[in-house]
């Protein structure tokens, strides 16, 4: 009985007795990893902060960066197609002012060759005057050409040929009734250009 009454007291003592305290330096340890942990996870939290708002920066600057650099591809873009308008201009100038030479050499040369085309001058200005007699100026080598194909025709119709040697060669002037028609090359030749709103003379300075 006392055996087990020492047993039983033996017992509750060891039931009684408290947990030995920590380790002083495992407490520090687990003081000094908190406090790493937390300072590596403020570390990530403020760099992805920080990542945030340098990309946020980023972007505003590269959008503003992109607007710049389209606005100055416009205005490029705009000068260059004024460039090219005004080239087009200039050449299309060029080309109607070396057309009108080209034309107005050709047609000398036409006179030249077939002298004979004045006589559709001629009619055209004697359609002016229908039922009228009228008077027909001429260069006297022309005026020779229409008495020879077109004399009696003329006369019949009741017109009369002058000579005019102050007239070139392919001129027609037509009077008739206190009217007057200026056919010459110099006079068709003007409104040809006018219509082209271009000032090329029929005689260059020149040739004068």
């Amino acid at each position: 009985r006392q055996l087990g009454a020492g047993v039983l007291a033996g017992g509750a003592g060891s039931a009684g007795h408290a947990e030995p305290p920590a380790d002083t330096e495992e407490l520090q340890r687990l003081r000094e990893q908190a406090a790493h942990e937390g300072r590596q996870e403020g570390y990530a939290a403020g760099h992805a902060e920080g990542l945030a708002q340098g990309l946020a920066a980023g972007g505003a600057e590269a959008e503003a960066m992109g607007r710049e650099e389209a606005q100055r591809l416009a205005r490029t873009a705009d000068a260059l197609e004024a460039c090219i308008a005004e080239l087009n201009e200039a050449v299309a100038a060029d080309l109607l002012a070396l057309s009108l030479e080209v034309a107005r050499q050709l047609v000398r040369q036409v006179i030249a060759a077939r002298p004979e085309v004045i006589l559709g001058v001629v009619r055209e200005a004697l359609e002016q005057f229908p039922l009228q007699h009228a008077s027909i100026r001429l260069n006297p080598e022309d005026a020779s050409l229409v008495r020879l194909r077109a004399g009696d025709q003329l006369t019949h119709a009741g017109h009369r040929i002058h000579e005019d040697a102050k007239l070139a060669r392919g001129d027609v002037v037509v009077e008739a009734g206190g009217s007057h028609i200026d056919a010459t090359l110099a006079a068709r030749w003007r409104r040809i250009v006018d219509a082209l709103g271009q000032a090329a003379p029929w005689v260059d300075a020149g040739e004068k």
